[in-house]
């Protein structure tokens, strides 16, 4: 008796489809077993969208209150850590600081109790003499030592008053000091807010932006979660500026993320010599990570 392989009627192509589907399994193993031995994997996360802001925004106030003399700057203009900005009226704060140093130089007092430290030491010296002698009495002798220990104690006073004299001095300058405001960053100034003639209180005078290095922010997928240190690196592309790319390097990454958009934060620190990139430019990054 011969057997015949039977096909069922309502599924005549049954057989082909189980040897296609059969090879797609074996070929699907293949592969996969190809990719685990040889670690490879694809580069992902190529042009995440960022932006690239100024490192550091500083509002300038005046540290007293007091009329604006000057403002050294306006905007757009490139300024150093240390330049002069602004210049508050200080006239009064002068002529405070001319007085307290007359004060701490003056050397009158003390020249004068210096002259009667020596006329004491000696006048006690003559009426020791004599007092050996029995030619004065002990009451003149003690009289001359007195004399002596109230002429030290008047040039200690002149010493303590000469001490504070000089700390006047220095108080006066710190407060006049005050009325000049440094830069406290090297970068540009984004706006003047107040003029000459206007009265500084707690109001800013003038913003202030430090745009090298610059602070590239990023909302990465959530497919790179886990996958992004600290200190790693990654390459930025201004859009609308240089066509080049910059190297930058992961500073911090958050914790926190965004179930709303699928997203996490990522902050980089990218150098910009000569301050050549602006800040404000959108841009795109490219992490070197797998997945």
């Amino acid at each position: 008796m011969v057997m015949k392989k039977i096909v069922p009627e309502c599924c005549p192509n049954a057989q082909g489809i189980g040897s296609q589907y059969g090879r797609g399994l074996v070929q699907a193993a293949v592969v996969l077993a190809v990719g685990v031995l040889s670690g490879i994997a694809p580069v992902q996360a190529a042009g995440v969208t960022c932006l690239m802001k100024p490192s550091l925004e500083v509002s300038v106030a005046a540290p007293v209150e007091g009329i604006i003399q000057h403002i050294h700057v306006d905007r757009g203009d490139w300024v150093s850590k240390g330049q002069v900005i602004v210049t508050l009226e200080s006239s009064v704060e002068k002529a405070t600081v001319d007085l307290a140093k007359a004060k701490a130089e003056a050397e009158a007092a003390l020249k004068s109790t210096q002259a009667k430290i020596a006329f004491s030491t000696r006048k006690l010296e003559r009426a020791t003499d004599l007092f050996k002698s029995n030619s004065i009495a002990r009451h003149e002798l003690d009289e001359a030592h007195t004399e002596k220990v109230v002429a030290e104690m008047a040039h200690q006073e002149a010493m303590d008053n000469k001490r504070i004299a000089e700390l006047e001095w220095q108080r006066a300058t710190a407060s006049l000091n005050l009325h000049t405001i440094y830069s406290p960053l090297s970068g540009v100034v984004v706006e003047r807010l107040l003029s000459p003639g206007e009265l500084a209180r707690q109001a800013p005078i003038v913003k202030l932006a430090q745009i090298d290095p610059l602070r590239v922010e990023v909302f990465a997928p959530l497919s790179l979660l886990g996958k992004l240190k600290p200190g790693m690196k990654a390459e930025v592309r201004p859009e609308g500026g240089p066509s080049a790319a910059y190297q930058a390097n992961i500073t911090v990454v958050s914790r926190l993320v965004d179930s709303a958009s699928g997203t996490f934060g990522v902050r980089l620190e990218m150098p910009n010599p000569g301050n050549a990139i602006p800040a404000g430019l959108p841009c795109a990054v490219t992490f070197p990570v797998g997945q």
